[in-house]
């Protein structure tokens, strides 16, 4: 860990319904540091941070504990929140589009969010956000901020929503799959630039992904989840080199090899059970090649 934790989340699990998403997860990240929470869909990677920054609807049962620098924030009265969320932890979405406000050019956008967080308005917002616009590499800046969202490139609303995100001088930033649907060349462009803030204002990174190439690139530490737990937790280049669980050896063997020979790719059999059919015990176990009577009780 890059010093004193940050976030400390400990047992937190998340109902709707009575069904459960998430099943009891615990995690910390320290200052400055970047982790990555990688899994298939569904398996609670979303739902954990939104849960932790309170931005699950009202019908969600959430519990457990999340502290950022050791107050706890679970639960906590919404002024509170609203001084954490854009302000001490920012969050961005796979999907600037729908995260935007399509009536509104992106100036506006960007200098609501710094008279919310800082208090500047008028000619020193519009500055600032120039500035912000420019710290996230997009071209021709000034202008830019008068246009709308439709008139970019999903690339570069993807920067517009990172510039958002740094207007509140965060302490850490939450990546929720900032890379999905934009081509192989922006998404190195997007990684870049996270890493590049991350270096720049030593702020700390989660980046939230399927894509373990994406977390490898990016981040010192990952935690595996699957089925709403967190199964593996480690450092990134031993969760290549050697994973301990065998959900996580499923995964590397599903990657083909860039070095040396070709190899047949492993799938996993059978499929994620469904989360109001959680098996007992270890809810990989049916799909476990390594699968004792022992597992049904862990």
């Amino acid at each position: 860990m890059a010093g004193a934790a940050l976030v400390e989340i400990r047992d937190l699990a998340v109902a709707f319904d009575g069904t459960p998403a998430l099943r009891g997860v615990s995690l910390s990240i320290g200052k400055g540091e970047s982790l990555g929470l990688v899994g298939e869909s569904g398996c609670g990677k979303s739902v954990t941070w939104l849960a932790a920054l309170g931005l699950l609807p009202r019908k969600a049962r959430v519990t457990g504990s999340v502290q950022l620098a050791g107050q706890e924030i679970l639960h906590a009265p919404p002024a509170t929140l609203d001084r954490v969320r854009g302000g001490r932890v920012a969050m961005i979405f796979q999907d600037p589009a729908s995260s935007l406000n399509p009536v509104h050019r992106i100036g506006r956008q960007i200098t609501e969010a710094l008279q919310l967080h800082r208090g500047l308005s008028g000619a020193a917002a519009r500055e600032e956000a120039r500035r912000l616009l420019e710290q996230v590499g997009m071209p021709d800046a000034l202008r830019r901020l008068d246009a709308y969202p439709h008139e970019l490139s999903g690339g570069q609303n993807q920067r517009v929503m990172i510039a958002i995100a740094l207007a509140g001088q965060p302490e850490l930033l939450v990546a929720d799959e900032p890379t999905t649907a934009l081509d192989v060349t922006i998404q190195a462009q997007i990684l870049t630039l996270l890493a590049e803030i991350r270096r720049d204002t030593g702020m700390a990174l989660v980046l939230i992904s399927h894509d373990l190439g994406v977390i490898a690139e990016t981040c010192e530490r990952v935690c595996v989840m699957y089925a709403g737990r967190i199964v593996e937790e480690t450092r990134t280049e031993r969760l290549f080199a050697a994973p301990s669980h065998p959900y996580a050896q499923g995964l590397m063997a599903a990657l083909p090899p860039i070095h040396g020979p070709r190899r047949p790719l492993a799938a996993i059999p059978g499929s994620v059970p469904e989360p109001w059919a959680m098996p007992p015990g270890c809810a990989f176990a049916p799909r476990c090649p390594r699968h004792v009577a022992a597992c049904d009780a862990a």
